[in-house]
């Protein structure tokens, strides 16, 4: 079973992206998030990758995944680790991928795009 890692862009750059259904949410490393972010007047705690964080930001993402635009929410973070030797930027949890219809392949590492390139909503 593979792991899907890809590369993303946001802001003109380019991240480095681990598509995770076993995240259900969405996380960016502090130095790549938009400048619209917006402090928690709580912080959230999280595990990721047995690690313990205080999430204490959030922001509107807007990104790319193959030139094919999207955007999300999601929690700023200080550091994701690193997966398969890659520093992660970026996690793009379950909530993301749902409302924009990706689809995982882990069998053969693909990430399908098909829900993301139709851009089109069914709301109930």
């Amino acid at each position: 079973m593979a792991r899907i890692i890809k590369e993303i862009e946001v802001d003109g750059k380019k991240l480095t992206a681990l598509f995770d259904t076993g995240s259900n949410n969405t996380y960016i490393r502090k130095e790549f998030a938009p400048s619209n972010r917006i402090v928690l007047k709580k912080p959230l705690r999280v595990s990721l990758g047995g690690q313990r964080h205080e999430i204490k930001e959030w922001c509107a993402l807007q990104g790319e995944i193959d030139g094919l635009s999207f955007i999300t929410e999601c929690y700023v973070i200080e550091k994701l680790g690193t997966i398969d030797g890659k520093q992660l930027d970026v996690i793009i949890g379950a909530r993301t991928m749902e409302g924009w219809e990706l689809r995982l392949n882990p069998a053969t590492g693909e990430l399908d795009l098909s829900g993301l390139k139709r851009r089109d909503f069914v709301e109930y």
